[in-house]
């Protein structure tokens, strides 16, 4: 009997079932994308993941990789995804979180919306995140985004739509970009593995300058296995295969890089939770904080705020228009730059401490707490003042900024859940070139604690078997 008679959807399939099936021809790439669209219909009005849902267009896409002669060499062959709206995708507007700050109709794909339709995946839309993907927080005027975990709860940001796209089962994976944690931010918040690749690794080239080379673009999934697929096709290269990391010795620190935040008790027993998770599977663990040195916290924040003139300035927006946080972050980023505080030096000289944190440590990688404590309320952030929102952002997630600053490879693992039932996770980060190790280490995390897929209730439709 084939796949398709007993399959009532491919709603909550992993990618790899998905392509597999696909490949083998038991479905169509056609019939997988239509499962999923009808889904988006019943579940983006409740939760406002999706700037633009790309029905009919995403329909002839799939009807194309059917009549593709070489379905066995696409590694995501019908596989439905999502972008998030800061990448251009020919035939759309790149939004960048706003009306505001939308640019033209894009002529042609972002490379990495070029490396996933080349590998056989169909874009079905493009997800929402904060204007100019400023925050950890995913609203605008016209929609506040949702956790589908608990929908008065923020995803995340700036990945906040696609983080709910993927914990609600809307599609499989989703592209994200991460320039001050904004694909390990709404991971965490969302339950979803989330990795940021280091330097280099992915093609960034968003606005002006990626943020002075901190964003670099990344995924969001639900499984290890998913994570590793995306990743390797973003990278450009043929599918990766984990292999099982030899012993290795784990750094674990609570220490918070800002002065005056630390993380709640949920958050430091994740992290004690998953030291124990190491030590079972035969690695070591030991208690070293990494130095972060007193400057670190003012020159990020300036480095962040003039990431963010840059692309207004590329953009050459009309700041009038923008949002009042939006207006003051960008003001600050002028004023920074004006009197020096934004150097290429200081973030070279962070990198290399942080590089020699692991040789000097005699550590392979770092454990942290991913978030300080639960995802704030889902409200209109866009209405309230610049200080109300860097409050919020760094009073509960301050761990993920340095290692944008490092041009690091983190990951973000799903590890339990909080008292109120929001999930929890923590943070890996390694030296430059360990992604694939990396998601080895999640990998064995996923073994030993596997976690729940999709938010509870999500996806509301019969999923396929394993």
């Amino acid at each position: 009997m084939a796949v398709q008679d007993i399959v009532p959807t491919w709603v909550g399939a992993t990618a790899r079932q998905i392509a597999r099936a696909v490949r083998r021809g038991d479905t169509s790439a056609t019939r997988v994308v239509a499962d999923h669209l009808d889904h988006i219909a019943v579940a983006d009005p409740a939760l406002s993941a999706f700037r633009a849902v790309r029905g009919g267009e995403a329909i002839v896409e799939a009807e194309k990789v059917d009549e593709q002669d070489d379905l066995a060499n696409l590694p995501l062959a019908g596989v439905p995804v999502a972008v998030k709206e800061n990448a251009p995708v020919a035939g759309l507007p790149t939004w960048n979180g706003s009306a505001a700050a939308r640019s033209p109709v894009a002529e042609e794909d972002h490379e990495i919306v070029r490396r996933l339709r080349g590998a056989g995946a169909v874009v079905v839309g493009v997800t929402r995140m904060p204007e100019l993907g400023a925050w950890a927080l995913t609203d605008d005027e016209t929609a506040v985004t949702r956790n589908p975990w608990r929908t008065d709860r923020t995803p995340g940001g700036s990945s906040g739509g696609a983080a709910a796209a993927v914990a609600s089962g809307m599609v499989p994976f989703a592209h994200g970009n991460d320039g001050f944690g904004s694909v390990r931010i709404p991971a965490a918040c969302c339950g979803l593995v989330g990795l940021k690749p280091g330097s280099g690794v992915v093609p960034a080239r968003l606005g002006a300058d990626s943020w002075l080379g901190m964003f670099e673009n990344g995924v969001l999934a639900t499984t290890v296995a998913d994570a590793t697929l995306g990743f390797s096709v973003l990278a450009g290269r043929r599918p990766d295969k984990l292999v099982e990391p030899q012993r290795l010795r784990v750094a674990v620190s609570l220490r918070s890089p800002v002065l005056g935040v630390r993380a709640d008790r949920p958050n430091r027993d994740a992290v004690a939770a998953a030291a124990r998770l190491l030590v079972g599977a035969g690695h070591g663990a030991v208690a070293v904080d990494p130095a972060y040195p007193p400057s670190l916290g003012p020159r990020g924040l300036f480095t962040w705020f003039a990431g963010v003139a840059h692309d207004a300035q590329h953009a050459q927006l009309d700041r009038r228009t923008l949002q009042r946080r939006t207006r003051r972050h960008i003001a600050l980023g002028e004023w920074a730059e004006r009197r020096g505080y934004v150097r290429e030096a200081d973030r070279t000289a962070w990198r290399e401490q942080a590089i020699g944190f692991f040789t000097d440590q005699n550590v392979d990688l770092l454990l942290t707490p991913a978030l300080a404590a639960a995802p704030p309320p889902a409200v209109h952030w866009s209405r309230r003042s610049w200080v109300a929102n860097m409050l919020s952002n760094i009073r509960y997630a301050p761990y993920a900024a340095p290692w944008n600053i490092a041009g690091l490879p983190g990951i973000v693992v799903p590890m339990g859940l909080r008292p109120d039932g929001l999930p929890l996770g923590v943070q890996l980060i390694g030296p430059p070139g360990s992604e694939l190790l990396l998601l080895a280490v999640a990998g064995q995390f996923e073994l030993a604690a596997p976690w729940v897929r999709h938010a509870p209730g999500w996806p509301r439709v019969p999923t396929p078997a394993g």
